[in-house]
C-alpha cells in the first residue's frame, strides 16, 4: 500500500471522480464549494440528529428533548381563523429492531406556518423528528418539532450521534453522510498535521487524523467535542496568528513620521471647538496622540456609535498633522458626508490659515488639476474625499495621517490603497459608528488599536422608540403629522429601493402610497442609493434647510445626515435591517433639542413566517434597549455573526467552524497564544512551524498582504 506522503496530491483531485459522485453530483457539490476531496474532509456537519435518546413503539420519551423516526401515515393543511397555516401529520414510530410483532405507535406532529412542508410533507415518507413530546390523553404530540428527511436509523454511530450536513437540491442526507463518510475513511491519513506535537500535548488538543475523523463519525461525545474543540481551535488561531504576524511586521518593517503634540498645540487646537470635549474624547485624543509621536505607522480603530463625538477626534488628529507641517487627508464613502465634513472642518477653521478641499467623483477636469497640483506643492493641508482618491494618482507634499471614516464600508485592499498613495508611511486612523462586539472586532480588527467612545445620553433630548403592529398604523400616523404640524421634520424608511417581493416595503412604493395617502398634505421627498450624487446632495439639502418636512429612504440616511429638527422616524420592514443598523437610523432624530420618536414597523409576511418569534424578539430588543453595543450583542447572539463577516466588508475568508459568539472562550484563548508566539517567532522561521506558516499564507496571505511571509 502506498505511504500517505506519496499519496497527498490525491486530496487535490477533482470530487467527480470519487466512487459515488461522478460528473452530475459533482456539479451539485459545487453549489456548496466542494471542488476537490478536501473540501469534502473540511465540510463539517452543521449539527447532529441524537439518536441517544430515541423514542420508539416500546419506550416514547415524554417531556424531554427527543428523536423520533417514523413513516408518515396521514397529513392534514388547515387554516386558523386569523390565517395561520397550521400542518397536522400522522407519524407511526419506528424501531432499529423494526421487530414485526411490535404494536404501532403513532404521533401527531403539528406546524404553523411552515408553508413548504404542506407540498414537501407526504404519506409513506421517513422522517426524523426533534423536540418534546407531550401525552395528551391516550395520544401522543408534538409541537413545532425540528424535521428532516431521512432514512438512516441504521447509521447512527454507537454513541447515537448521526451528522447533518447542508445541502443542496439534487442531494440528499443519506447521499453526502456515504459520501463524505467514504472519503473519511479513504483520505483522511492523507492529511498533513501542522501543529508540532508539543504543541498538541501543551494545548491539549487532538491529532488532524482523529479530531477529522471524529467530528464526521463520532464515536462518543467525548471524542466529538476534543474534535469540535482542535478544529474550532484551529481556524481561529490561523486567524489571530495571521493578524498578529501583520501586526507584528508592520511594527518592524514600517516607519512613521513622529508627529509629537505639545501643550501649546493641544490648547490651540481645542479652543478651536465651539465646545468642551468629554472625558471619553480626550482620553482617546491622548491615545491617538501618543501613537502619532512614534516612529512606527499610528494603526488605531475609533469606535463609537451615533453622538459619541468621532469626528472631532478624528479632526483634533488631524490639526495634530497639520500644526506640525503635515498633510492629512479623510475619505469617507459618501460624498454627503465628505461634504459635511467639510462644513464643519471649515465652521471650527474659521479664520486659520489651514486649506482644506475635496477630491470626489463629481470634480470637474480642471477642478482635479487644480486641487493635485495643491497637494503637491503643498499649499492644501487637509483633503477629504470619497472612494474617487482610490483612482487617482495624487503626490502629496508630506502625508502624515489618513483617517477612513466609517470603515466598515470599505474592503481591507481600498483601505490598503489610500493608505499607500501618499508614497510614504503615514499614521493610520479609522472610524466607524457601527456597533462591533468584542468578539468580532477582535477578529476583523485584530490588528488594530481600539480607542472606544462613550455615547453622552442627554435625557431630555431622548429617543423614544416602539414597536409597530398593523392595528396601530393610523395611530402612528396620526401623531407622525401632529409632529409635522408642530414644525418638526420626519423620516420614513425601507430596505429596498424598489421591490417586487411580496409583503415588502421600499422607498418608491412608500413615496407613492405616502404622497396620496397619510402624508399627502406635506412636502414629501424621496433619496436612495441610486440616484445620481448630485441628486442625493440636492434632496439633503433641501430637507436639511426645512424645504422638505418628509425624507423618504432607503437605508443611505444611516450614516452622514444631520438634521437637528428631524423628530420622528417610521421604519418599514424593520426586520430587514440589522440591530445596529436600526440603532444608526435612529440616531438621525433627535440631533437637536426636540425628543425623537421612532416607530418599527415589521412586515405582515414577516411575523406570519416567522413561528419562533424572532422577529418580534429582535425589534423589542431594539425598543427595549439604547446601547448600540449591547443591541450588536444581542443581533450577533439571535441572528449569528453572518453579517459581520461579509467578504466585501473585509475580504476574509469565510470561518468554516468556528462561530464567534458561541465560541468566545476559544476566540481569546487562540488570540493569546497567538501572540505568544508572534512575539517569539515573528515569521514562523522555526522548522516546526514551516507547516502552520504556509497554512497562514493560504488562507490568509492576500487578504494581509502576508504572501511574502512564505
Amino acid at each position: 500500500m502506498p505511504h500517505p506522503k506519496h499519496r497527498y496530491q490525491e486530496l487535490f483531485e477533482q470530487v467527480q471522480f470519487l466512487k459515488g459522485v461522478g460528473p452530475d453530483r459533482a456539479e451539485l457539490l459545487h453549489k456548496l464549494g466542494i471542488h476537490q476531496t478536501l473540501d469534502l474532509l473540511f465540510f463539517f456537519p452543521k449539527r447532529y440528529e441524537d439518536f441517544s435518546n430515541l423514542s420508539t413503539p416500546t419506550q416514547v420519551h415524554t417531556d424531554v428533548s427527543s428523536t423520533s423516526v417514523g413513516t408518515v401515515v396521514d397529513v392534514d393543511v388547515n387554516y386558523s381563523r386569523s390565517g395561520k397555516l397550521i400542518i397536522t401529520a400522522l407519524i407511526e414510530l419506528k424501531s432499529p429492531s423494526q421487530d414485526p410483532s411490535l404494536r404501532p405507535v403513532n404521533l401527531s406532529a403539528t406546524w404553523f406556518n411552515l408553508d413548504y412542508l404542506a407540498t414537501k410533507l407526504v404519506p409513506g415518507q421517513t422522517v426524523t423528528l426533534q423536540g418534546v413530546i407531550r401525552q395528551d390523553e391516550d395520544r401522543f404530540v408534538m409541537t413545532q418539532p425540528k424535521i428532516s428527511w431521512s432514512n438512516s436509523l441504521d447509521l447512527a454511530g454507537s454513541c447515537g450521534l448521526l451528522p447533518v450536513y447542508a445541502l443542496t437540491e439534487g442531494i440528499n442526507q443519506d447521499r453526502m453522510r456515504k459520501i463524505i463518510k467514504a472519503v473519511v475513511e479513504e483520505y483522511t491519513e492523507l492529511l498533513d498535521e501542522v501543529f508540532p506535537l508539543a504543541f498538541l500535548q501543551q494545548h491539549e488538543l487532538p491529532g488532524i487524523h482523529q479530531a477529522v475523523r471524529q467530528i464526521h463519525l463520532p464515536l462518543d461525545q467525548t471524542q466529538l467535542d476534543a474534535a469540535q474543540r482542535r478544529l474550532i481551535f484551529q481556524e481561529l488561531f490561523v486567524q489571530q496568528l495571521a493578524l498578529a504576524m501583520r501586526r507584528r511586521r508592520h511594527e518592524m518593517l514600517q516607519s512613521a513620521p513622529q508627529i509629537s503634540l505639545t501643550p501649546v498645540i493641544k490648547s490651540r487646537i481645542l479652543n478651536r471647538f465651539p465646545f468642551e470635549l468629554t472625558a471619553s474624547q480626550l482620553q482617546a485624543i491622548d491615545e491617538i496622540a501618543a501613537d502619532m509621536n512614534r516612529p512606527i505607522p499610528m494603526n488605531r480603530l475609533l469606535h463609537g456609535e451615533v453622538g459619541s463625538g468621532k469626528t472631532a477626534v478624528a479632526t483634533f488628529a488631524i490639526l495634530q498633522a497639520v500644526a506640525q507641517g503635515f498633510q492629512a487627508v479623510m475619505m469617507a464613502p459618501t460624498e454627503i458626508l465628505v461634504e459635511q465634513h467639510l462644513e464643519k472642518l471649515n465652521q471650527w477653521l474659521a479664520g486659520s490659515r489651514v486649506h482644506v478641499e475635496a477630491w470626489t467623483g463629481s470634480l470637474t477636469d480642471r477642478q482635479r488639476l487644480i486641487t493635485a497640483s495643491h497637494l503637491r506643492e503643498g499649499k492644501t493641508s487637509v483633503l477629504v474625499g470619497t472612494q474617487a482618491l482610490l483612482h487617482a494618482d495624487l503626490e502629496f507634499a508630506n502625508l502624515g495621517l489618513v483617517v477612513i471614516d466609517e470603515q466598515h464600508k470599505f474592503g481591507v485592499r481600498q483601505r490598503a490603497r489610500l493608505r499607500s498613495i501618499g508614497g510614504s508611511d503615514p499614521h493610520y486612523l479609522v472610524m466607524t459608528a457601527t456597533p462591533i462586539p468584542r468578539s468580532i472586532s477582535m477578529t476583523l480588527f485584530g490588528d488594530l488599536d481600539v480607542s472606544v467612545l462613550q455615547r453622552q445620553i442627554n435625557s431630555s433630548i431622548a429617543v423614544n422608540t416602539y414597536f409597530g403592529s398593523e392595528n396601530q398604523r393610523e395611530q402612528w400616523w396620526s401623531f407622525f403629522r401632529k409632529k409635522l404640524q408642530e414644525g418638526r421634520q420626519g423620516y420614513v424608511i425601507a430596505p429596498w429601493v424598489d421591490s417586487e417581493k411580496e409583503g415588502q416595503a421600499s422607498a418608491e412604493h412608500l413615496f407613492e402610497r405616502l404622497t396620496n395617502g397619510p402624508l399627502e398634505a406635506f412636502r414629501v421627498d424621496l433619496l436612495h442609493g441610486r440616484m445620481k450624487s448630485q441628486e442625493k446632495i440636492q434632496v439633503i439639502h433641501a430637507f436639511a434647510r426645512g424645504h422638505t418636512q418628509v425624507l423618504v429612504a432607503t437605508g443611505v440616511v444611516e450614516v452622514g445626515i444631520d438634521v437637528p429638527n428631524a423628530t420622528v422616524m417610521t421604519i418599514e420592514s424593520a426586520e430587514r435591517f440589522g440591530l445596529s443598523q436600526l440603532h444608526q437610523l435612529r440616531g438621525r432624530v433627535a440631533r437637536g433639542c426636540y425628543p425623537g420618536f421612532v416607530c418599527a414597523f415589521p412586515s405582515p409576511q414577516a411575523v406570519l413566517n416567522d413561528p419562533e418569534g424572532l422577529t418580534e424578539r429582535r425589534l423589542q430588543a431594539f425598543v427595549n434597549c439604547t446601547d448600540g453595543f449591547e443591541l450588536a450583542e444581542i443581533d450577533m447572539q439571535l441572528r449569528g455573526p453572518g453579517d459581520f463577516f461579509s467578504d466585501k466588508q473585509h475580504g476574509f475568508p469565510t470561518l468554516r467552524i468556528a462561530d464567534v459568539t458561541r465560541d468566545q472562550r476559544i476566540l481569546f484563548e487562540a488570540r493569546d497564544v497567538a501572540r505568544e508566539l508572534s512575539q517569539a517567532d515573528p515569521n514562523l522561521e522555526n522548522p516546526d512551524f514551516e507547516k502552520l506558516r504556509r497554512m497562514v499564507v493560504v488562507r490568509y496571505g492576500q487578504a494581509l498582504e502576508l504572501s511574502d511571509v512564505g
